[in-house]
């Protein structure tokens, strides 16, 4: 689905700053935290939260916070879990786990441990 229709879908005003938010969320290969997005979008602090939590509050948006208490986000398009590194702190998308429960809606799945980079450097 294009980011204007899922913007559209949900009734939300479409402007040109939230579609390249968006795309930016949607392009990237793992979830992103403001500090790796701020560069690329022309929204203050404050209006990037408050854009956040309205895609959020839509559903257009997974977010979680890490272990360094920075909060990663992402278009929600299919169910994966992620796994966070204990140590650099890293965060990947893990697509080849099956996280399906029967009668339940899972949205986020976060795994803590070591990355293979901070295992091979011990």
């Amino acid at each position: 689905m294009k980011i204007e229709e899922l913007i559209k879908d949900k009734n939300i005003k479409l402007t040109t700053a939230r579609v390249k938010l968006l795309e930016i969320l949607k392009e990237a290969d793992r979830p992103l935290c403001y500090e790796e997005i701020k560069n690329d979008i022309s929204m203050d602090k404050a209006t990037f939260y408050r854009n956040i939590s309205k895609f959020e509050e839509e559903g257009i948006l997974n977010a979680f916070e890490s272990n360094d208490k920075k909060r990663y986000f992402e278009v929600r398009l299919n169910p994966h879990a992620h796994f966070v590194c204990v140590k650099c702190n890293s965060v990947e998308c893990i697509k080849n786990i099956d996280i399906t429960l029967p009668n339940y809606e899972i949205n986020n799945v976060i795994i803590n441990g070591t990355c293979p980079s901070c295992l091979a450097s011990v």
